[in-house]
Formats: structure tokens, sequence, C-alpha cells
């Protein structure tokens, strides 16, 4: 059993190392045989609101600037409570349901309470 991992594009298992890259036969994909630290800090990263308290998933936040909604004619009030937050990657960090609908924010535009 070898321990070359399946290719992360396509997950066949037809890899093979070449120098410090890994190849996949079937789509072509390259990718390297260390992880990267970029990988390893997003896994770790801890997302902060305006104020650099920490966020969790379930956290209640409150707003804490006048968001307009891109494409609409919503304005999310500062001010507004929004309960049962999901932190998720990318750069709007936080996923959440409010009754304008749902939204993902950036967390410097939010305060926990």
């Amino acid at each position: 059993m070898s321990n070359i991992p399946p290719c992360p594009q396509c997950a066949l298992e037809n890899t093979y190392p070449d120098g410090d890259h890994y190849v996949c036969a079937d789509c072509g994909h390259e990718w390297s045989t260390v992880a990267t630290a970029a990988d390893e800090d997003d896994a770790t990263a801890v997302v902060k609101d305006a104020n650099g308290n920490a966020l969790a998933d379930g956290d209640t936040v409150v707003l804490v600037k006048d968001l307009k909604v891109k494409g609409s004619s919503i304005t999310l009030k500062v001010g507004t409570k929004i309960k049962g937050i999901r932190i998720v990657g990318g750069d709007h960090e936080v996923d959440c349901k409010t009754d304008a609908g749902s939204f993902m924010l950036k967390a410097a535009y939010l305060k926990k309470v």
C-alpha cells in the first residue's frame, strides 16, 4: 500500500510523485508534497468581531454599521440583532439569517452580545 494521496481535484488514486510535487495521471493536476502554511493557518484562524472578541458558531451578534445589500433595496440597520450565526471560510466569514433573508457578512461589521 503506497502513502501517495489521491488527487484533490478529481479524487482518483492514479497519482505519482514527481520531485517535490504529486501529479495526477488522469486529470493532470499537480500539487505540492508538503502542506502549505496557508492551509494550516486557515484551519486554525480565529474570526474576531469589530471589538476583537472571538466569534463561534451559535453566537448572537449586533450590526455596528448600516449595510446595503448588493443588488437589492434592502438595508440592514445598525443595532439589528442576529442570533445563531455560523462561521465559514472566505472573505465573508459569517453566515446568518435575519428577517430580511440569509446573508454572508464580514465579522468586522458585527459585535458580539
